[in-house]
């Protein structure tokens, strides 16, 4: 309703600009509500909350399902940021997490695709360039938890990255950013307060009032800078893929990403050029990879409202995560097809039997999550 009504009174470009500097102001205020608020929980509320994470899988599950829920990995891994801030997650627990936000934000391109269900070379192409996206990403799980669980390779990069820039774990990280935050979160505290609030009760209210500042914040900022880029988004998608894929395609994808602050969107422009047969699997593939690398921007963005280098940690995680996936499964040209391929197989299945690509968003995105949650949580 409120971005409808600001697309009606067509507000100018400089405007709109500051709107969304405002808007990511008020996104950083959120996550360190959040953060604020686990803290006042106490340690105790905190183990009873988030013991379920301390399982690998048990944890990528809830983080493919908490963003299936939010429809953003932007916004799941902003709360797992500021759950590792507060100390109710470590950055062990965190990584599987960010990880299956990275599986879960998928489901927004594959559900587009659904809309080309009755056309049946359409529905075929579009499905695999959604999929394929999917394919990508849980291949990647595949290769990269068991490395990460036996060698800690990627939180021990990101580790390091993080303490060249802001000190090692366990210290308390001066940012700028939480000084800034610090007066309307205070006034926050006050408020819940004043109405009679205190201990966890206070601190789950804090916990509320900061998630739905992120989702609000996300998503009016996603829609604005939407709204500000959209024509020259898809000018530059046109031109670019009209020439070819690869590298080029990947750094499109990444830039796209972090202008709209968000890979769903980036993913699902595709997603129609790919049906009506504008642009070709292969050329569309890189972007999507770009997309994952430019969607972690929110997440380090959201590090920048937290007072510990864990944050920033995890932070760094997600992009070190989703780079070592580039790498391996793209870089290298003998695994660089796998989703491509598997992506056209699935496709192929879909049109032949309408229902199996229902029943695949529905299993893939929810059913398995939640057995995984139940039965290892």
């Amino acid at each position: 309703m409120v971005t409808r009504k600001l697309r009606e009174l067509d507000i100018p470009g400089p405007i709109r600009s500051a709107i969304v500097v405002g808007l990511i102001y008020f996104f950083l205020v959120g996550v360190s509500s959040l953060e604020a608020g686990i803290k006042i929980m106490g340690e105790d509320t905190q183990e009873r909350l988030f013991s379920t994470a301390s399982n690998p899988i048990a944890a990528l599950c809830i983080g493919i399902l908490g963003t299936v829920l939010v429809q953003s990995s932007s916004a799941s891994t902003s709360v797992i940021v500021g759950l590792v801030a507060s100390g109710a997650l470590g950055v062990d627990d965190a990584v599987p997490m960010v990880m299956g936000a990275n599986i879960g934000t998928t489901v927004t391109n594959t559900l587009v695709s659904l809309g080309h269900i009755r056309q049946s070379n359409e529905f075929r192409r579009a499905f695999a360039a959604a999929t394929v996206h999917d394919f990508f990403n849980v291949l990647a799980v595949i290769v990269l938890l068991p490395i990460e669980l036996v060698f800690g390779v990627i939180s021990s990069t990101a580790e390091w990255i993080s303490e060249q820039l802001v000190g090692s774990a366990g210290t308390e990280w001066k940012s700028p950013v939480k000084a800034w935050v610090k007066a309307p979160v205070n006034g926050l505290k006050d408020f819940w307060e004043t109405v009679g609030t205190s201990g966890n009760v206070q601190g789950v209210l804090m916990v509320l009032t900061g998630l739905v500042i992120i989702l609000l914040a996300l998503t009016l900022i996603t829609r604005n800078m939407r709204e500000l880029v959209a024509d020259r988004v898809e000018r530059s998608v046109n031109a670019m893929l009209s020439r070819g894929g690869g590298m080029v395609a990947l750094l499109l994808g990444l830039v796209i990403t972090i202008a709209v602050q968000s890979s769903s969107i980036t993913t699902s422009i595709l997603i129609p050029l790919a049906g009506a047969g504008v642009v070709t699997l292969r050329n569309a593939y890189p972007v999507t990879l770009g997309a994952n690398v430019g969607t972690t921007i929110t997440a380090l963005l959201a590090s920048l409202a937290a007072s510990s280098p864990e944050s920033l940690t995890v932070a760094l995680a997600h992009s070190t995560f989703n780079v070592m996936g580039i790498v391996l499964l793209y870089v290298i040209p003998l695994a660089r097809n796998m989703p491509v391929v598997a992506a056209e197989r699935l496709a192929d299945v879909a049109v032949e039997r309408r229902t199996m690509a229902v029943a695949y968003v529905g299993f893939v995105f929810i059913g398995l999550p939640l057995i995984g949650v139940v039965t290892l949580g």
